[in-house]
């Protein structure tokens, strides 16, 4: 491994930043520094997470008829699109999928609703009710992703037992005007630190191939650095008949490696999940996410598009010579 990597490796594993100068490089990269810099966010993946791999997985519980205007979303009132409209599910419902996800070996369980927020009354006390039931059923770490959060909801939340408040801000402030116009970057911040004031983890990520420059891809990673997120999901651009970006070419694969290597790079200590669109974006190099250093990976199916067999994903897991790891 050439020495400015070394270094750069190891002063971060001692707990050093990495610069946004360095973030820059590993975005360029190519060729066989692009194999070295996969290398060394491989090295910090086993110093600071393991050799496990965690699994999650969703249940979209509330779809479509969503008044925000995200220009990727299947589920946008703006749009036309084929996917599924429904109203919240029942508490018992949701209760039955997450001891189906703890069965089948995951290590967290999301809670999913479209729309801008969940407001109190009894969409709220349903989605609590089940909360407390998987906590009391399972083993699973339960996760909600209701949109906007306000401060009673969060405490709501937390006393009902979720552990972990799942909000992605998509892209990098100086980029969302260009995919969202319907609420203000600021409110996904707020959300995030509301979630963390009430006690609850925070998971938050982004979504790659939007059109974002590079540049706008180390800002997102910077940011959610300076907010201290917990978990951070990586999630690529898998492109919806009916939205604007509907004739998007997905990115390349090594591009999207690399963008899960800067983030390894960035919070070496933090979870990485790599969830929607991986299966499109990557092909033949799904493997290769654990190599750029990610931890974790979305199993299952996802909110308007199928995943993968579980089979599949964990032969590719055991494969790799790791392990899936449950709470």
């Amino acid at each position: 491994m050439p020495e400015n990597i070394v270094a750069m490796v190891r002063r971060i594993a001692d707990g050093g930043r990495l610069t946004a100068e360095e973030g820059r490089r590993i975005l360029r990269a190519g060729g066989a520094e692009l194999g070295w810099i996969l290398a060394g966010a491989q090295q910090l993946r086993e110093t600071f997470c393991g050799e496990g791999v965690g699994l999650c997985m969703i249940l979209n519980a509330k779809s479509g008829q969503c008044s925000e205007d995200c220009r990727f979303c299947a589920q946008s009132a703006h749009y036309r699109t084929d996917a599924p409209v429904f109203p919240l599910q029942s508490a018992g419902r949701i209760v039955a999928e997450a001891q189906r996800a703890d069965r089948e070996g995951a290590r967290c369980f999301g809670i999913v609703t479209s729309g801008a927020r969940i407001l109190p009354g009894a969409e709220l006390e349903s989605i609590l009710e089940a909360l407390r039931e998987i906590r009391a059923t399972t083993s699973l770490a339960p996760s909600a992703s209701l949109g906007i959060l306000d401060a009673a909801t969060a405490c709501a939340l937390a006393d009902a037992g979720c552990v972990t408040y799942h909000h992605n801000l998509e892209t990098a402030r100086s980029f969302f005007p260009r995919i969202c116009t319907t609420h203000d970057y600021e409110e996904d911040l707020q959300t995030v630190r509301t979630a963390k004031q009430a006690g609850m983890k925070v998971c938050c990520g982004g979504l790659f191939g939007l059109g974002e420059s590079q540049e706008q891809r180390l800002e997102l990673g910077l940011t959610l650095r300076d907010l201290d997120v917990d978990s951070v999901p990586i999630n690529f651009l898998h492109p919806v008949p009916g939205t604007p970006l509907a004739d998007t070419r997905p990115l390349p694969p090594m591009e999207a490696l690399k963008i899960i290597a800067l983030f390894r790079y960035l919070m070496p200590d933090r979870h990485l999940t790599v969830c929607g669109g991986r299966g499109r974006t990557l092909g033949d190099y799904q493997s290769w996410i654990f190599l750029a250093g990610a931890s974790g990976m979305m199993v299952g199916d996802y909110l308007t598009t199928s995943g993968r067999r579980l089979s599949d994903d964990l032969r590719m897991v055991t494969d790799a010579e790791l392990t899936y790891e449950r709470c």
